[in-house]
């Protein structure tokens, strides 16, 4: 057994078996051996502040490397989060943008099938007395013409037809181009005017249009109060 004996002047005991021992005396007053006493004490505190320091720098460190460790689990799974957002973002605008080029497709489809019953509609409506038509034929695109052949009892009724034509909203530049008396097929001894006209098709800017409804509010209401089945 080891006894220590920590009192100033105490005496020494040996125990049975074992042996003791005493600590030496710090003495702060004057004295040879008061500046080792002094730095003996510095050192023990010192010594005492740093494992102090030490030990809270230690889970001051373990500390932040748990929150590290949380933020990065959270960021990792906001990466995750986003990079789900990001291919259904891409996605959807994959999908918009096919969406979109039918779309164009489908409009530049439905523009196009209206040009021809404008043009045939307005050259239709520009007929005067005495005059009819023979042939209406694709003469060229870009911009699209169309030529018209026709008779005329008269060469007033061929320039009444072109003035007509050209204060139409879809046509323009109503040419000329040949006219000459003929006998008349009908009756050989009745002359003609035989005309061949050039004549352009353009349509007119959409707020100079006038629309109307496909259906009248009749057919409407009568649509909304049908009865619809299961």
């Amino acid at each position: 057994m080891i006894e220590v004996n920590l009192l100033p002047g105490g005496k020494k005991r040996a125990a049975k078996g074992g042996f003791s021992f005493s600590m030496p005396k710090l003495s702060l007053g004057g004295g040879g051996g008061d500046a080792a006493d002094r730095y003996v004490i510095f050192f023990a505190v010192a010594a005492a502040i740093s494992i102090g320091y030490m030990g809270y720098s230690f889970l001051g460190v373990r500390s932040e490397r748990e929150e590290l460790g949380v933020r990065f689990e959270e960021e990792r799974q906001d990466s995750i989060r986003f990079a789900a957002l990001i291919e259904q973002t891409s996605r959807l605008t994959a999908r918009r943008d096919s969406i979109a080029e039918r779309v164009s497709i489908i409009q530049e489809i439905d523009a196009g099938r209206l040009i021809w019953p404008h043009l045939l509609d307005e050259v239709a409506a520009a007929v005067p007395e005495y005059l009819w038509l023979r042939t209406i034929t694709y003469a060229s695109d870009n911009p699209l013409q169309v030529r018209i052949e026709g008779r005329a009892g008269s060469i007033y009724s061929v320039t009444q037809f072109v003035r007509r034509l050209e204060s139409s909203s879809f046509l323009r530049n109503a040419d000329l181009q040949t006219i000459q008396q003929q006998p008349s097929e009908a009756d050989p001894t009745d002359l003609v005017q035989v005309f061949e006209l050039l004549v352009t098709y353009e349509p007119p800017p959409l707020d100079e249009l006038q629309t109307v409804p496909l259906f009248d509010e009749e057919s409407v209401s009568a649509q909304s109060a049908a009865p619809r089945g299961n």
